[in-house]
């Protein structure tokens, strides 16, 4: 049985959950438009040989995930979080049962995140589907796990969906490819999951058990990837195979480890504003709407520097509602919080 880790600390006040959405938003722009801009027929930069696959983009970039991950935990010493099982005779950090499904949903979630920005959809669209799924995620996994939804989350709630909507309800003929609809369902199978084990296990006020489970949770997901991914090369999977391999022949294959760097710094901040202990309804669209705003800044400077196609204006609209959404969940406890020093 694994034992649980704990730090020894000054007890300070976590930073602020904005802090978090900051950092997620400031990597995911590199992130969403690097993937596109090496991805996308014809490709936006020299490559070499053609397009970049999805497939053949995993595995260099998972390579870097794990590598930033581990670089992470041992700068910031998070690592001391995880619980630690005894292993001929040596101490060493190990999850429980609950944080390795945890992490595995995880790895589920890097996996699809990326091979999304590869289809022939633009960044935009695609993340109005990964992103509106999860926010109708939010408050049932709320009601599943009995938490209470403050009034102001269901109505950042209800401003998000209607950004994500709305670029449907405007084109009712509009439709995506089949590889994006699959990745899509994965994606959100692994939220579902993930979302409740996070609210039965962590998003607690005591810091000492969101700092565990985050701990845990890193030291699994983008290991399972790669350990994924490194059996379907062994098994034959040749456009997996070209990834650790012709891959690094490519000149963009810099580009390709800073998309896994880009990639963890998304996971990392995108995790810790999920364990903030407010509901779901809150946290999800926090970290939603970052996203999303992210993807607009992505593909207006992809337009800005390799000509792209602008996204259209009922996506721009889009995003104007999700900044309300921002502002709907933001402001209540702002100005709670200064009543109460008041």
């Amino acid at each position: 049985m694994a034992e649980k880790g704990s730090v020894n600390s000054g007890r300070k006040e976590p930073p602020s959950i904005w802090w978090w959405a900051f950092g997620y938003f400031a990597t995911y722009v590199p992130y969403a438009a690097m993937t596109k801009a090496i991805t996308s027929e014809p490709p936006m930069v020299t490559t070499g040989n053609g397009a970049v696959g999805g497939l053949e983009l995993l595995p260099p970039s998972v390579m870097a995930t794990v590598l930033t991950s581990i670089t992470f935990l041992i700068a910031t010493g998070w690592w001391r979080y995880a619980g630690r099982r005894t292993i001929a005779g040596v101490s060493i950090p190990f999850p429980d049962r609950l944080t390795f499904l945890s992490g595995l949903c995880s790895a589920g979630i890097i996996g699809t995140t990326t091979l999304a920005y590869t289809y022939k959809e633009g960044i935009v669209v695609a993340q109005l589907f990964l992103r509106g799924g999860v926010l109708m995620l939010a408050p049932i996994v709320d009601t599943i796990t009995r938490r209470k939804v403050k009034w102001n989350s269901w109505l950042g709630l209800a401003l998000s969906l209607g950004g994500v909507l709305l670029p449907f309800v405007v084109d009712p003929s509009f439709s995506i490819s089949q590889g994006l609809g699959i990745d899509v369902a994965i994606y959100l199978f692994c939220y579902f999951v993930r979302l409740q084990l996070m609210s039965r296990r962590a998003k607690s006020s005591a810091p000492d058990a969101n700092m565990r489970y985050f701990a845990e949770e890193q030291l699994v997901s983008s290991p399972a990837l790669l350990v994924g991914l490194v059996i379907a090369w062994i098994a034959g999977h040749a456009e997996i195979g070209a990834g650790f391999t012709s891959f690094f022949d490519r000149p963009v294959w810099l580009v390709g480890i800073a998309i896994g760097i880009m990639s963890q710094g998304t996971g990392i901040f995108g995790g810790l504003i999920l364990l903030d202990k407010r509901e779901n309804t809150f946290c999800v669209p926090v970290n939603r709407a970052s996203s999303m705003l992210a993807g607009v800044v992505g593909s207006v400077a992809l337009v800005a520097i390799f000509g792209a196609k602008m996204p259209r204006w009922p996506e721009l609209v889009a995003a104007g509602l999700i900044i309300g959404a921002i502002a709907a969940l933001a402001v209540p406890p702002i100005l709670a919080k200064r009543r109460a020093r008041a």
